[in-house]
């Protein structure tokens, strides 16, 4: 039987990550992965790296954004020394594009929410957001700046952490997921792999949305696949620095030239297939954003699964079994908060301590949540 320190159910950036963090303590770490590492979320997403909140219910998680974007820096720089691997790390800021005809009002709106949240936000006017990135469309109003948001090359980031944390002396088993987490009474002893059983002091869940499908960890990380579809695509005389944002699509560009379109939520189980309405969507949002697109070749179309939780927010901590750790849920946000994710577990497993609050994000609040509606149910 194999024994670890720390068992890792999951291979993707999340998973490596910790990891990382872990060997790099010294402690002897194993991943494993059903598949090929880092081929799911970590591999489809289009590596946006910004903390604003999407709606109000995610204001909560502003806090641990912001102190994950602040890593980033000194985070890719460690990946990418130690793995010799480019991460595509860019960070020239973002920007969202405004077409209301009540833009005077929205933009004040924007600007005073990022202010009261303690993010950078600048207003722009038509004429200067389209000096900021030319390829904008001449029908847009105005523009809010966000300077110290960034985005990162997720599939160069995912392979440049897995081949960091090997070279820090992690091992990464593929093709042999996690079937269960291995109980013993009150304690996890380990995982219960697709032919055996590994015994670790320490367990950690980041399998994404596959999470829930490892018998013993719904309780704790009910997530749910949130698939979202995706578009490559290169126009060679179109020029684009920032990521910019509209109501209905982002565009990411690329080191390689390439930009990435996304918008896509849908809930629709496991399934990964792409669709001709999804696809039709998010072009067509891209080149109202972007005009230029519209001669763009499509080079690559594909579909991910986000691990989603009821409440839209991460899983992450301790649970109320000994040595079994949730790192799971990140929706929309997993490669933002892979730094801080993996420096919460490395900080909670080696000092029983964390640098920043993540009681809002207990793997524990589902089973509150449970006893409460108990309790309000009639007699």
């Amino acid at each position: 039987m194999k024994k670890f320190d720390v068992a890792i159910a999951g291979g993707g950036v999340i998973g490596g990550a910790i990891a990382l963090e872990l060997a790099r303590a010294g402690l002897r770490v194993a991943v494993f992965d059903r598949q090929h590492p880092g081929r799911e979320a970590s591999w489809a997403s289009a590596g946006i790296l910004s903390p604003a909140p999407e709606n109000p219910g995610m204001v909560v998680m502003v806090p641990l954004g912001k102190a994950s974007l602040a890593l980033y820096p000194e985070f890719v720089a460690q990946v990418e020394e130690i793995s010799g691997k480019t991460t595509g790390f860019r960070p020239k800021g973002t920007l969202e594009a405004l077409f209301s005809r009540d833009t005077k009002a929205e933009l004040s709106t924007i600007i005073a929410l990022h202010h009261g949240l303690g993010l950078r936000a600048e207003p722009l006017g038509a004429e200067d957001a389209r000096q900021f990135e030319p390829a904008l469309n001449e029908e847009v109003a105005a523009a809010v700046l966000r300077p110290d948001e960034a985005s990162v090359d997720n599939r160069a980031l995912t392979a440049a952490i897995l081949e960091a944390a090997q070279r820090s002396g992690a091992e990464v088993f593929s093709g042999n997921g996690a079937k269960a987490m291995w109980r013993e009474k009150n304690r996890c002893a380990g995982l219960v792999l697709e032919n055996e059983r590994v015994a670790a002091q320490w367990t950690i869940i980041a399998a994404g949305c596959f999470s829930v499908t490892i018998e013993g960890i719904a309780p704790y990380a009910p997530v749910r696949p949130a698939k979202g579809q995706m578009a490559a695509l290169r126009a060679d005389h179109l020029k684009m620095e920032r990521v910019l944002w509209s109501e209905k699509v982002y565009l990411v560009p690329r080191n390689d030239g390439r930009i990435v379109a996304g918008a896509t939520v849908e809930y629709a189980g496991f399934d990964k297939r792409t669709t001709a309405g999804g696809i039709e969507k998010i072009l067509s949002a891209a080149i109202e954003l972007a005009p230029g697109l519209a001669e763009a070749r499509i080079e690559e179309m594909w579909a991910g699964l986000r691990p989603d939780s009821p409440d839209h927010l991460p899983i992450l901590g301790p649970t109320d079994i000994d040595g079994l750790l949730i790192a799971t849920g990140h929706f929309r946000s997993g490669i933002l908060l892979t730094p801080v994710t993996a420096r919460l577990v490395r900080e909670w497993i080696i000092e029983q301590r964390v640098s920043v609050d993540w009681d809002r994000f207990s793997p524990l609040r589902f089973q509150t949540e449970k006893t409460d509606a108990t309790n309000t149910m009639p007699a």
